[in-house]
């Protein structure tokens, strides 16, 4: 049953291989698109709140589930009280390293890997998130991305590794690596990574954001923007198109950001036209309402994120009702 299993993850890769190869050049925008956030610090009803974050992309009936939080059962309870289905997912995405974002991984893939060995079974990084970091151990290295890959790959599922911006499906973008334009250090500082050349400090070379092509402009979501939020849009209008964001959801790793830092973040964004915010995770409570403020937006238009909250095309956001 499991060899069966392989199999029929492998024909899927090979499938989407072949639809990414059809579509990699014909300009394609998103039609119809909902974002859902599954794991965020805020919530109400019957869902968890957590340090970390996780959101499901609907994207023209394709289903991406853009990291996994924090703790091991949250994301998989949250989706349940919410009757989000995850056994139809076939792609995951890691935006980054840091266990607030890859904490139900496992979890996940094994609840549904029975009913649907090709469920949450390919999963997108950013080159780099296999490197050695430091722990807090001297002179021990931390390899828990490595032992949770081994333990990923012996359930039938494969990592994509990407160096480069990649087309999913049409109009369904992921940045890869994003190049530090700006010194923005949205990072803690207090890790080495190992690399070809030595250690470094860790400023988490493979962090990358999902972005979703559409005609009212693009829509970015990110995990913590740990490359800067500005350098990530930058990346994304480069490797995309240099049009107005539409949306901007997920984590920006603000909450701690000086004064200075949010004013010129501020002027940045405004003057990529942003319509919508969605500021989750590590984005900070206060600093959403200061961008709104600064952005001159609504609460229509910018809120802190909770668990089920929701960005829908052509309808705006939905916050649930505590971030209202």
């Amino acid at each position: 049953m499991q060899n069966f299993g392989r199999i029929l993850v492998a024909i899927g890769l090979m499938g989407w291989a072949a639809l990414v190869t059809a579509h990699a050049a014909d300009g394609g925008r998103v039609q119809a698109l909902k974002i859902t956030v599954l794991s965020t610090m805020l919530a109400d009803g019957d869902e968890l709140g957590e340090w970390g974050f996780a959101a499901l992309v609907e994207a023209d009936g394709h289903r991406i589930l853009f990291d996994t939080g924090a703790k091991t059962d949250v994301v998989l309870r949250n989706a349940r009280s919410l009757g989000v289905d995850l056994s139809t997912v076939p792609d995951v995405i890691l935006s980054h390293s840091h266990w607030d974002h890859t904490g139900g991984f496992m979890t996940l893939r094994k609840s549904v890997m029975e009913k649907t060995p090709a469920a949450l079974a390919r999963t997108h990084v950013g080159e780099g998130i296999f490197l050695p970091r430091s722990s807090s151990v001297p002179r021990v290295k931390d390899l828990s991305m490595v032992a949770l890959k081994g333990e990923y790959e012996a359930t039938g599922g494969k990592f994509v590794s990407h160096a480069q911006p990649v087309q999913l499906y049409p109009g369904v973008w992921l940045t890869g690596p994003v190049p530090r334009k700006y010194p923005e250090r949205n990072w803690s500082g207090s890790r080495l990574v190992t690399t070809s050349t030595g250690e470094a400090e860790d400023n988490l070379p493979e962090d990358m954001a999902l972005v979703l092509d559409t005609a009212q402009g693009l829509v970015v979501l990110t995990g913590c923007g740990h490359a800067g939020v500005i350098n990530t849009i930058e990346h994304a209008r480069t490797a995309v198109r240099p049009v107005r964001v539409h949306a901007l959801i997920g984590g920006v790793h603000l909450f701690n950001a000086k004064e200075d830092t949010l004013k010129w973040t501020a002027e940045k964004l405004r003057g990529f036209g942003l319509d919508h915010l969605l500021g989750a995770h590590c984005t900070g409570i206060e600093v959403v309402y200061r961008l709104r403020a600064d952005l001159g937006l609504d609460r229509a238009h910018a809120v802190v994120a909770a668990v089920g909250a929701k960005f829908e095309l052509g309808r705006g956001l939905d916050p649930r009702t505590i971030a209202k």
